[in-house]
Order: structure tokens, then C-alpha cells, then sequence
């Protein structure tokens, strides 16, 4: 843990060891942004990145982009980088991975701490801006350094250890909530895409009508199955469908009407062929009689 602290020996800490210990000390101010260096600490370093970060920043403002306002809250545990309004936290920068903190001697508003990523590796120089609170950032961060050094010696190291596995815990938590709200996204599409589904699909059970099939000359079969008359004859059967008729002569193919058997009178036959049809009909209704007499006789018996 390399500190760069040489003016807490001539200055008295601001805040009481509680405050930084049991809570934390909060300040506003604006982020101009982090970015790499080669070195965890040195002035020039630190010059170098004020440097890059401001020509950068005055790049974005020439576009119209404003400086980010953030809020500090330093601790024995580390710094937080928060948004003011959200309170979300941007970075956690461990007090353990803070290797060089100091304030701008030429720009008493410039504050800079270099912190090592936890992820990367990279060591990472983070640049604010405070107007009024720079030099007491420095100084808080300080406290913070100190405080964690004596309860280091106290614990004989067992503290930091503590503190490593904690943060690397709460990484987990931080993964595992971001995982767990895109899972959470893929099932609400699912369900739309199934509620979209279901709605665009028939109900069950329902039928599309089909038209009747046809055959090779794109006409409509013959079906023996008709609608009956139900009024039943006198012997009990029902009568045969009778055929639909049109007012119209059909011809057939060589230009003859055809013949129509339900359609014939006493004067179509000759008087030799019309006398036969006679008795075949008289011999008919005989058998028909006979057949319900003896009906009749059976039942009775």
C-alpha cells in the first residue's frame, strides 16, 4: 500500500475516526474521467493524465457535453463514485487497490487518486473537479489510508482479508442481478411471442370448410345420399327420393329427349304394351296386399 500523504503530519484529520469507520464522508463533485497510466503513482504520472483528461473534456464541451456531476463517499473501505440524483454507483475503487491520491498544486480545483482495476489490472488515474473541497478530498482520503493501516496492524491483516472476500462477494451479487434482469427480459419476449401466437392462431376444435372436391371434368360427384321424405307409406317403408325436374327439355347427346318413366301417360305406349304395364301393375298391387295380409297374420299370432 504505497501512500502519498506528506502533509497529514503537519495538518491534524478533519473527521472523527467513527465517521470513516462505521460510515462514510460524503462530497460532490464533477468527474472529468479516468484513464490509463503506466505507473500505480509519481506527480508526473498524475500530471500527464490531468493533462489528457482536460483536453479531452474541453473537446466535449465544445460539443455542448457538460461535465458529470458525482458524489464521493470515502470510507476505511474505499471511495464510491455514485450519480447525485440515482445513487448509482459507477465505481467502487477498494481503499486496498488506491495506490497515489493528490491534489493539483497549479489547480487548486484538480483532485486525482490512481487506482489498480480489479478486473484488468490496469492501473487507472481518476481526475475531479472541486471548486471549493479538492485539498479536503485529499486529506479525507488520507484519513481513510490511516485508519485502515492501524486496524490492518490491530487485525494482523486478518481485517483486509475480510474485506477482499466481501468485495469480491458483492461482485458476485452485482453479476448475478445484472444475469438474473436479462433472463428476466428473455421470458417476457417469450410470452409475447406466445400471446402473439395464441392470438393469431384458430380455436380449437374449429374447421375450416372445405369445397366440395371435384373430379376430372371440374365436376361435382354423385352422392346416393339424399334427404327423405319422411312421411312413411302405408306398408311402413319409405318412399324412393324423388328426382328433381326442370321446366326445361333436356336432350341427350343425340338430340333425343330421354325417356322418363315418372313421367309417362296412357297415351306414350301402344295399346298392346300399355295393356301389359296395366297388369303388371294390377299383379304388383296384388302382391303388395298379400304381403301386409300375411304381416297382419304373424303379428296377431
Amino acid at each position: 500500500m504505497n501512500r502519498a500523504f506528506s502533509r497529514k503530519k503537519d495538518k491534524t484529520w478533519m473527521h472523527t475516526p467513527e465517521a470513516l469507520s462505521k460510515h462514510f464522508i460524503p462530497y460532490n463533485a464533477k468527474f472529468l474521467g479516468s484513464t490509463e497510466v503506466e505507473q500505480p503513482k509519481g506527480t508526473e504520472v498524475v500530471r500527464d493524465a490531468v493533462r489528457k483528461l482536460k483536453f479531452a473534456r474541453h473537446i466535449k464541451k465544445s460539443e455542448g457535453q457538460k461535465i458529470p456531476k458525482v458524489e464521493l463517499q470515502i470510507s476505511i473501505y474505499g471511495v464510491k463514485i455514485l450519480e447525485p440524483k440515482t445513487k448509482e454507483v459507477q465505481h467502487n475503487c477498494q481503499l486496498h487497490r488506491i495506490s497515489f491520491c493528490a491534489d493539483d498544486k497549479t489547480d487548486k480545483r484538480i483532485f486525482t487518486f490512481i487506482c489498480k482495476d480489479s478486473e484488468s489490472n490496469k492501473h487507472l488515474c481518476y481526475v475531479f473537479d472541486s471548486e471549493k473541497c479538492a485539498e479536503e478530498i485529499t486529506l479525507t482520503i488520507g484519513q481513510a489510508f490511516d485508519l485502515a493501516y492501524r486496524k490492518f496492524l490491530e487485525s494482523g491483516g486478518k481485517d483486509v482479508e475480510t474485506r477482499k472476500q466481501i468485495a469480491g462477494l458483492q461482485k458476485r451479487i452485482q453479476d448475478l442481478e445484472t444475469e438474473n434482469m436479462e433472463l428476466k427480459n428473455k421470458v417476457q419476449d417469450l410470452e409475447n411471442q406466445l400471446r402473439i401466437t395464441q392470438v393469431s392462431a384458430p380455436p380449437a376444435g374449429s374447421m375450416t370448410p372445405k369445397s366440395p372436391s371435384t373430379d376430372i371434368f371440374d365436376m361435382i360427384p354423385f352422392s346416393p345420399i339424399s334427404h327423405q321424405s319422411s312421411m312413411p307409406t302405408r306398408n311402413g317403408t319409405q318412399p324412393p327420393p324423388v328426382p328433381s325436374r326442370s321446366t326445361e327439355i333436356k336432350r341427350d347427346l343425340f338430340g333425343a329427349e330421354p325417356f322418363d318413366p315418372f313421367n309417362c301417360g296412357a297415351a306414350d305406349f301402344p295399346p298392346d304394351i300399355q295393356s301389359k304395364l296395366d297388369e303388371m301393375q294390377f299383379i304388383y298391387g296384388r302382391i303388395q296386399t298379400d304381403t301386409n295380409y300375411m304381416k297382419l297374420i304373424e303379428k296377431r299370432q
